[in-house]
């Protein structure tokens, strides 16, 4: 059983940066694809990015070159760079493990992980 654990949301005006981080067990957080999801107020959880076991990156197109997915392989720590944020990005973030992958990670497809975070609260107002 993984535990992952996530922090960093908070509160923003339009056009801030914010940084979320989740942290895991080494084993998990060497082998598997990892990802960031969030749910928007009274929407379904969407995938917003995704790093595989090489670092291989995805991006949902509604975040690309505002959002940057990172790992420190150090710390056992993802993270989830925010820049550029707006009203729309408001929503409960989750990180999650996909313990079937290790490569070509599912950004669409949030039922393929297994194990996930609490969820981080972000907002952002216009």
């Amino acid at each position: 059983q993984e535990r992952l654990v996530e922090s960093g949301g908070g509160s923003v005006q339009a056009g801030g940066s914010l940084m979320l981080s989740c942290s895991l067990s080494k084993y998990a957080f060497s082998t598997y694809c990892m990802g960031w999801f969030r749910q928007p107020p009274g929407k379904g959880r969407e995938g917003v990015s995704a790093i595989d076991r090489a670092g291989t990156t995805r991006y949902a197109d509604s975040v690309k070159g505002r959002f940057t997915i990172s790992k420190d392989n150090a710390k056992n720590t993802l993270y989830l760079r925010m820049n550029s944020l707006k009203p729309e990005d408001t929503a409960i973030y989750y990180c999650a493990l996909d313990v079937r992958r290790a490569y070509d990670c599912y950004l669409r497809s949030w039922s393929s992980y297994d194990f996930w975070g609490q969820g981080t609260q972000v907002t952002v107002s216009s």
